[in-house]
């Protein structure tokens, strides 16, 4: 059988609206970062942008989405993982020690200067807060879809998400707290461990054997 074509290479003008996408996010983080998301509005991320507010809101509809870019990437990691597995909750499970041990920042282990500041921004807004919900819900959906589409399945979705989303606030805020990624990351491996042994006794048809779909 002969090996799929690769994927073709984007065009200028979607490269362009890539780079475009990306220069507005980093300007305004960091903006945000220096200020204040709160005490920086969406004209003067503009003009440090060099466009006008009319280009701006083409990109982005919403201020908070200008920080929410940065981790767009990870709105359907969880549908990515799961599609096509025959154990979802096992690909799962270790695709969330696999960002443990490599310290992704998606799982809150992670003590880089950058990332803390962002984390720091991030969590620390209530505007984001609320922005990032909307975000988890996508995330959920697209799991959901993967899992069947389903009542099943978006709960099973909801669950795994939440999961997800407490392991790595509880290890963003002991990092936050000031200790290192070498003394958490022990405890962050044992507490993803029972969370998702905790998933699997009560998600059994999303484990091996169990045909990859909530039962």
């Amino acid at each position: 059988m002969n090996a799929p074509a690769p994927a073709p290479a984007p065009g200028l003008r979607e490269r362009k609206k890539q780079r475009m996408f990306q220069t507005l996010s980093d300007t305004a983080v960091e903006l945000f970062l220096e200020k204040g998301f709160d005490a920086v509005s969406v004209a003067e991320v503009a003009a440090a942008a060099e466009v006008s507010k009319p280009t701006l809101f083409r990109y982005f509809p919403a201020k908070e989405d200008l920080v929410l870019y940065r981790i767009a990437d990870h709105e359907d990691e969880a549908a990515r993982v799961a599609r096509g597995a025959p154990a979802p909750l096992d690909a799962l499970r270790r695709h969330f020690l696999a960002g443990l041990e490599r310290c992704d920042p998606v799982t809150g282990l992670n003590d880089h200067p950058a990332v803390l500041a962002f984390h720091r921004l991030l969590y620390g807004t209530p505007a984001l807060v609320a922005r990032m919900h909307t975000q988890l819900e996508r995330s959920e959906a697209a799991l959901a879809e993967v899992l069947g589409g389903d009542l099943e399945a978006r709960l099973a979705a909801g669950q795994i998400i939440a999961v997800q989303r407490v392991l790595a606030l509880d290890n963003w805020r002991r990092i936050a707290g000031g200790e290192r990624v070498e003394d958490v990351r022990g405890d962050a491996v044992a507490a993803a461990e029972r969370a998702f042994a905790g998933l699997t006794a009560g998600l059994p048809g999303l484990t091996a054997g169990a045909g990859g779909k909530a039962e």
